[in-house]
């Protein structure tokens, strides 16, 4: 899909910085006080417009949220949802995801959220996909210890092999759902993807791993 350019992303941003967080390095190690308090934060790798966050913001209150998005065309849109709904638990970043160290440190973040990320399904390109040992690595190296990966794609290829990039690195397994929207998953916020994908009768799959202290 196209990525339609909107040239005045960066200054819409710019303009709501108690939403979308400018010079984030200066706030690493110290996310609480960009929030205002010490609740836990997930972040969603790949936010997209937003959807997904917005209503986990909504439905966990005492949880705070960042949204992580390389594209500032697409980020926007997620922050004109964030106006609208006022959550002062959901914040948007701007930034690479392989330069999360950057801006995180070690504690810094409970769980990540990779929701229907690109599959990049060429072998060559298997380091890109967001569930390759070297991510998996950066988000070991920001989250708690026992932090969690929660993890959905229709791409059954993606979901396989991030399964056994998963165990091959160490993670617990402590949810897997072949068909997320037929199973007893409660609670279940769908991204704009997954509505789009289940409409057309894909199968969506799930899962969710921890990262073990001892490794």
């Amino acid at each position: 899909m196209r990525l339609r350019n909107k040239p005045w992303a960066k200054e819409k941003l710019a303009q709501y910085p108690q939403y979308a967080v400018g010079n984030p390095a200066e706030h690493k190690g110290k996310w609480n006080e960009v929030f205002g308090n010490d609740n836990p934060i997930h972040i969603e790798v790949g936010t997209g417009k937003g959807q997904f966050l917005l209503g986990m913001a909504k439905q966990n209150p005492n949880i705070n949220y960042l949204g992580i998005e390389l594209y500032e065309s697409v980020i926007v849109s997620a922050l004109d949802r964030i106006i609208e709904a006022e959550v002062p638990n959901f914040k948007l970043l701007s930034v690479d995801a392989k330069d999360l160290t950057e801006y995180f440190a070690k504690g810094d973040v409970e769980r990540v959220y990779l929701n229907f990320s690109d599959p990049w399904p060429k072998v060559r390109h298997a380091k890109r996909r967001l569930t390759y040992k070297t991510f998996l690595n950066i988000y070991e190296q920001i989250l708690i210890d026992g932090g969690e990966i929660h993890f959905k794609t229709d791409n059954q290829g993606l979901f396989e092999y991030s399964l056994m990039s998963f165990s091959e690195y160490g993670l617990l397994l402590k949810y897997v759902s072949l068909d997320l929207h037929a199973s007893d998953f409660e609670g279940n916020i769908m991204t704009e993807y997954e509505e789009k994908f289940s409409q057309k009768g894909s199968r969506i799959y799930r899962s969710e791993v921890k990262y073990m202290n001892e490794k």
